[in-house]
């Protein structure tokens, strides 16, 4: 199915400013045509997005959008869904805005099951603000903040989510695009709070300083190294310590936040009359 995601673009918006090799134009795009096979209205979609270089994407979609504070972008999400429930609202943050300084929005909305679209652009650095380590840098890894390597242990972001309480958790990379189109249009569709995870490649500010070659070295990469969860689990443990499992990695269902908070609304309204 080819789907004709112009329609979904703001073109005077383009060329866009993303870097030579950058993984973010293939997560849009995967977004995009995820977002074309869900049937969802155009017109009653939100989507929201913070600061960094994930950021930008907003202002390439041609939806009602919001570009907003740094790490803030779970936080005007759900002031949106809070006011108009029927609305779609997808977030679209990075490492550095979603679970650096907006973690612990990030874990509120997963605790809640409020229905948010929460998609992280995973390139393990600041990127746009010149290299920092962020809360995804690799052990180890140089950035201009830790050019001797950094030391702390970054997060399983997907694990993270799970635990705090999200619904619908999925990994997927930009070396597999038509993985990442069926894990969104999944996601689309899930009631709840929907977390997806995409790693994406930043050969400029992160590949060339840890010396990992360019775009097509670290796309190989991620084809060797993010595998199919059900193969993942049937690894050995000594082999799994290098390997990150993708897909659809926990779904469930339970009651939504904005749909918990209605029945207090018609209970209140219900004692009022009587």
């Amino acid at each position: 199915m080819v789907e004709d995601i112009d329609r979904y673009l703001r073109e005077d918006k383009l060329p866009h400013i993303w870097c030579p090799g950058c993984g973010h134009g293939t997560v849009m795009a995967s977004i995009l045509r995820g977002f074309a096979r869900s049937g969802i209205d155009q017109d009653k979609t939100v989507v929201i997005s913070g600061i960094g270089c994930s950021g930008r994407a907003s202002g390439y979609l041609d939806f009602d959008t919001l570009h907003v504070t740094h790490g803030r972008a779970i936080t005007f999400a759900t002031g949106v869904k809070m006011a108009n429930p029927d609305l779609t609202v997808i977030v679209i943050t990075g490492d550095g805005d979603g679970a650096a300084i907006g973690g612990n929005h990030l874990i509120h909305a997963c605790r809640r099951n409020i229905d948010l679209k929460v998609i992280l652009f995973n390139n393990n650095i600041y990127g746009m603000t010149a290299g920092q380590f962020s809360p995804m840098t690799p052990t180890g890894a140089t950035a201009t903040t830790a050019p001797y390597g950094n030391i702390d242990q970054n997060f399983n972001l997907c694990e993270l989510a799970k635990s705090a309480g999200a619904t619908f958790v999925a990994r997927g990379a930009a070396q597999q695009p038509r993985q990442l189109i069926r894990i969104f249009k999944k996601g689309f569709a899930h009631q709840g709070l929907t977390f997806v995870e995409a790693i994406t490649q930043c050969p400029v500010n992160y590949g060339r300083r840890n010396n990992l070659g360019g775009a097509r070295d670290m796309l190989n990469w991620q084809k060797e190294h993010i595998i199919n969860h059900r193969k993942y689990q049937d690894l050995p443990p000594e082999e799994k310590e290098d390997k990150l499992p993708a897909g659809i990695l926990y779904q469930v269902e339970k009651e939504e936040y904005t749909e918990k908070y209605q029945q207090i609304i018609t209970a209140a309204q219900e004692s009022d009359d009587q």
